[in-house]
């Protein structure tokens, strides 16, 4: 028997969406981290490490992101590693996040003006010390409207790990449009929630976008 859709099914995909920003969020710290040292590679002069994260950012980038999910799910029992299935789904969407990541790092470092690494040069400054300085500043700048762009990007593919059973926002409506039979409303729901958080946050990348963009003229 079909039960009424309430607000406690509201509240329920109201956890959901907790989990999804949460996922999120743990992708974006993950891979930012490794996905800065992919852009570092990216752009070193060792052709070996450049070539080896090049090909990291193919491969990645090119497997679609269920399947990314499937082997992180699978995987790691198969491996041998006990770990919780949102542990290694949450894995797996860093390591997704990184290759996309790095590339856009990549390529904000490579727009900053060759000037730039030239007067570093001629104040006497190493390759270190000029990135740390005077490039990756600039090139934070640069990368920051993307990244937020990239992260509203990260929400939305969340839903794909309702596919291994992790109970997110697009979980949640699944099991509640199971139960009360009212999968529109239930649906449109979550478009809600996902809007509700997405959309300010697209409003922020195309401010800072414009900002950002005039100060580094």
């Amino acid at each position: 028997m079909f039960q009424p859709y309430t607000w406690n099914h509201v509240f329920f995909m109201l956890g959901g969406l907790g989990t999804t920003i949460w996922l999120a969020a743990i992708a974006l710290v993950g891979g930012s981290i490794a996905g800065s040292i992919l852009a570092l590679v990216r752009v070193a002069h060792n052709p070996l490490l450049r070539n080896a994260a090049r090909l990291y950012i193919f491969v990645v980038q090119g497997t679609p992101l269920l399947v990314t999910l499937f082997i992180a799910y699978f995987g790691a029992r198969w491996i041998g590693i006990d770990v919780a299935p949102v542990v290694a789904i949450a894995v797996a969407f860093s390591f997704y996040a990184a290759a996309f990541l790095g590339e856009i790092w990549r390529g904000a470092i490579e727009s900053v003006p060759q000037g730039q690494r030239e007067g570093s040069h001629a104040l006497g400054l190493s390759y270190a010390d000029a990135m740390r300085f005077i490039i990756v500043p600039q090139a934070i700048r640069i990368a920051t409207p993307p990244t937020v762009g990239f992260f509203v990007q990260l929400i939305k593919n969340t839903s794909l790990a309702s596919v291994v059973g992790i109970v997110e926002l697009t979980r949640t409506s699944q099991i509640v449009s199971n139960a009360t039979f009212k999968p529109l409303d239930v649906y449109l729901t979550a478009a809600t929630f996902y809007f509700v958080v997405c959309f300010p946050l697209t409003l922020l990348s195309r401010y800072l976008e414009r900002r950002l963009g005039t100060q580094t003229k």
